[in-house]
């Protein structure tokens, strides 16, 4: 059982019937297409996909991955603004493009040149420091709906408020990275609209199409494109864009977002309860829990012995983000799993 779809890549579940069809029906025309032109399928993606949001004022750029998001997010913050700095925040992880590389708090990740960017990396809630940091030079604030590879780290919702506030009064755009905690997985479509702002871009795509390759960032209506502003070879191809529709498709028709927060408070609640397990963080489909040092081997023992997959982050995190389509039977499969690796390691 697969409680991690490859970072969240996996939103509606492994071979989704609608899913399939959807690629099918234009794998015969596929010939016949320019991939480099804008055709019927991204409108209809990005009409349905700004409705089912809430974001459908914004514009829809379309492109292969979230780090080409996030690169493109950036480069549209230093084009509007004037200006090359951008503040992020530790523990973040933006992609591996040279940009998003140079956004991302990781020192496995070196960024061979940061291009053009000076990024200053600030603690996550820590209003003061953001205070201190903000000034009229910054171009953008780039921060996670929630922190993924970071091991799940939630920004308050107080603070997601205070930051678009001041970068608003700042002159500075506000980027929301929802590559991972997009796309319905925190039970509202982006995990900011908990805090009730709106964001001047928010970059997806993981969960977008369903291990399809497809990206995107949503633009302020207020940034007016003009030639050659951006541009992408690959991205908004028609097999994409399928994806991408039949994505929603299934999100919308199957409730998956009431789904997933259903299943997520359960797996809270339930987590919570035991003992031996440190803190639970995270919110719908994307939870992180923690474990002392003697259980260590854990996340192993639930793979091969109960044959539940999960992921991790180092040390000692647990990783949960499955398919949204995920049932509370399955959910207590790996419930069940824990309380009996607990009970064997006498922690139950």
């Amino acid at each position: 059982m697969d409680l991690y779809g490859g970072h969240a890549v996996i939103s509606i579940g492994h071979n989704h019937p609608h899913f399939v069809e959807s690629l099918k029906s234009q794998l015969d025309k596929i010939s016949f297409y320019s991939n480099s032109v804008k055709n019927s399928l991204q409108e209809k993606l990005a009409d349905k996909l700004g409705r089912v949001s809430g974001y459908d004022n914004h514009q829809l750029f379309l492109c292969n991955s979230g780090a080409e998001a996030n690169e493109n997010a950036l480069k549209l913050a230093s084009f509007v603004t004037g200006r090359k700095k951008i503040l992020a925040f530790k523990k973040a992880f933006h992609g591996r493009t040279s940009g998003a590389v140079a956004a991302t708090d990781n020192p496995k990740i070196v960024a061979p040149f940061n291009a053009g960017h000076e990024i200053e990396f600030l603690p996550l809630n820590d209003t003061a420091a953001f205070d201190q940091a903000l000034d009229h030079t910054i171009a953008a604030v780039i921060i996670e709906g929630i922190q993924g590879v970071g091991g799940i780290q939630v920004p308050t919702e107080t603070f997601l408020k205070h930051l678009a506030l001041k970068t608003k009064q700042a002159g500075a755009l506000l980027i929301l990275d929802e590559v991972q905690s997009g796309y319905g997985r925190t039970g509202k479509f982006f995990a900011h609209q908990h805090a009730g702002i709106v964001a001047d871009l928010i970059t997806l795509a993981k969960g977008m199409g369903n291990g399809f390759p497809i990206g995107g960032v949503l633009i302020h209506p207020d940034i007016k494109p003009w030639s050659g502003m951006l541009g992408t070879t690959f991205g908004g191809n028609y097999l994409a864009c399928a994806a991408g529709i039949s994505v929603l498709d299934v999100i919308e028709k199957e409730n998956l977002m009431h789904n997933a927060m259903t299943i997520g408070n359960y797996w809270i609640e339930q987590l919570t309860s035991f003992p031996a397990i440190l803190q639970v963080r995270g919110q719908g489909l994307m939870i992180g829990f923690g474990l002392p040092e003697t259980l260590a081997g854990l996340r192993q023992d639930l793979l091969f012995k109960h044959h539940i997959f999960t992921g991790e982050a180092k040390p000692n995190t647990v990783r949960l983000l499955p398919s949204l389509a995920i049932t509370k039977a399955e959910a207590n499969l790996l419930l069940e799993a824990l309380a009996a690796e607990l009970k064997q390691a006498a922690l139950l």
